[in-house]
């Protein structure tokens, strides 16, 4: 499974809807709509200025990834986007492929 970054903006409704239920009660509902597509939460935390959360979660492929962001967003009550997370071996197997690239004007 792959890890994910997921940071949302709630829209005013949805600050509405937080401030009715709760953060438990989000928190909740986000580890349900992850293991739905067979994903792993692992957490969920808020925090103040652009961004209103950031959840780390682990999903089967990009294809559940981007069916979990769409839902999420389609409730319009928030804006998500989804950062798929490396590991340093990931990093380590991207260094040793050797692709070949011609920069623009050379």
């Amino acid at each position: 499974m792959a890890k994910y970054l997921v940071i949302g903006r709630y829209t005013a409704e949805g600050a509405k809807g937080l401030l009715r239920e709760g953060g438990s009660g989000r928190r909740d509902a986000a580890r349900q709509v992850v293991e739905s597509v067979g994903g792993t939460f692992e957490s969920l935390y808020w925090g103040f200025g652009k961004d209103d959360f950031y959840a780390i979660v682990d999903l089967p492929s990009h294809a559940a990834a981007a069916a979990v962001s769409l839902t999420i967003g389609a409730s319009g009550a928030t804006n998500v986007r989804s950062i798929p997370l490396m590991t340093a071996e990931d990093i380590d197997a991207a260094a040793k492929l050797s692709p070949s690239y011609r920069p623009p004007g050379k």
